[in-house]
């Protein structure tokens, strides 16, 4: 009977639909803190490469300290991991609307600030992914995996939406306030799936369980593999964050025109990648999720060169589209491969480090796009272009065609 669960009776399995309200939620924050800071940056201080290191600082601690991150998780159980990193999400940004209030102009106070914030992100980010596999029968870990796309997908309509029209009608502390109000309700929402997780029942020392998650992920042929393919796909979302602000500038100049129509061209992007998600959720990635994975970042790197390269505003629009399009199947497929061939009882250490990995393309892009848009904005979208295009090749080279 398992086998026949749609999208409406996984909704009913308990705690599944509270989760995911508390993780669209944590997501629409995180979502609209990563472009509200880029437009924050752009419009006081000017200068794309600073906006660009500063993305990179939202990102990269917490790739750095993963490790760690994965120890707690598996040692403290998510839902309390997941509640730590909300709390301290929250006060960051309430620290960072205090600073933007008082007028301080200080780069190295914002970078600190934003740096900070990322650290914790981890815990989050892997736990509510730790938790899913172990509320759905495993016949359908695809379909749960569908919805959670889904839900960042929903998240990538709004989210921009959202963080363009505060940047471009609020006050930077009013944009950062709502956001803390985010995580603040994903908190409260978390409460409905206390419980779920257990912590270790033999703790040992924090170190040596990180060490143990850097080494599963490095001894897994199906976990490197996954690390160098994914990682190299999100340098090209890296690029794109910074350089779509600037090079929609150009068409249509800065200040609420920018900001509005930036967060309308993530919002349709987002919008494709729901129908993306629910695509490959209906037609079964189990067993196949590398060739969706290959064939996406391929489709990634044409959608983004020539596509978005080419008929300025127009072209980018369709561009990303077609990437938004193709990133749910991706997704979908990278999480279920990921889940599957993960030992169980180190699901949380595994996951935080592997994704942090994976995603550790996102930053560096980001400090690669800031750069090139100073020196040789347009190769920004094709460098971005060459990354997917890699990624495809590393992920059919790279991951294991088969289980082991």
């Amino acid at each position: 009977m398992t086998q026949a669960l749609g999208y409406c009776a996984l909704l009913r399995l308990p705690r599944i639909a509270t989760l995911l309200a508390a993780t669209g939620l944590a997501r629409l924050a995180s979502r609209m803190f990563v472009l509200a800071i880029v437009l924050y940056a752009l419009d006081r201080f000017h200068d794309p490469g600073f906006a660009g290191w500063l993305s990179f600082a939202a990102m990269a601690p917490g790739l750095a300290t993963s490790p760690l991150s994965g120890a707690i998780l598996d040692r403290i159980g998510a839902p309390r991991a997941i509640l730590l990193d909300m709390a301290a999400s929250a006060a960051l940004l309430v620290a960072l609307a205090g600073t933007a209030w008082a007028g301080f102009d200080s780069r190295t106070l914002l970078v600190g600030l934003v740096g900070l914030f990322s650290l914790t992100s981890p815990l989050s980010a892997a736990g509510i992914r730790t938790l899913l596999p172990r509320l759905v029968p495993p016949t359908v870990l695809d379909r749960a995996n569908a919805l959670d796309t889904l839900v960042h997908g929903l998240v990538d309509v709004t989210g921009p939406a959202l963080a363009g029209l505060l940047a471009a009608f609020a006050e930077p502390p009013v944009t950062l306030l709502a956001i803390a109000a985010l995580y603040a309700a994903a908190a409260v929402c978390l409460h409905g799936v206390r419980g779920t997780g257990g912590v270790a029942s033999r703790p040992r020392p924090l170190l040596r369980q990180a060490a143990e998650g850097l080494l599963t992920v490095a001894r897994t042929p199906t976990l490197r593999g996954l690390v160098a393919s994914y990682a190299l796909y999100q340098v090209g979302w890296g690029v794109l964050l910074v350089a779509v602000p600037v090079l929609i500038a150009r068409d249509v100049g800065s200040g609420a025109a920018r900001d509005t129509l930036t967060g309308a061209l993530w919002a349709a992007s987002g919008a494709a990648g729901i129908l993306g998600a629910l695509l490959a959720g209906q037609v079964r990635a189990i067993h196949r999720e590398r060739r969706f994975m290959a064939l996406g970042m391929l489709a990634t790197a044409l959608a983004l060169y020539p596509v978005a390269a080419r008929g300025e505003v127009a072209g980018l629009a369709v561009g990303l589209a077609v990437a938004g399009l193709v990133a749910g199947p991706i997704d979908v497929g990278v999480l279920t491969l990921r889940q599957r061939r993960t030992p169980p009882e180190r699901l949380g250490r595994v996951l935080a480090v592997s994704m942090s990995l994976n995603l550790a393309g996102i930053p560096l892009g980001s400090a690669l796009g800031g750069w090139l848009l100073g020196w040789a904005p347009d190769m920004a979208l094709p460098a971005a272009a060459l990354a997917a295009g890699l990624a495809a090749l590393a992920c059919w080279r790279l991951v294991p065609a088969h289980d082991p």
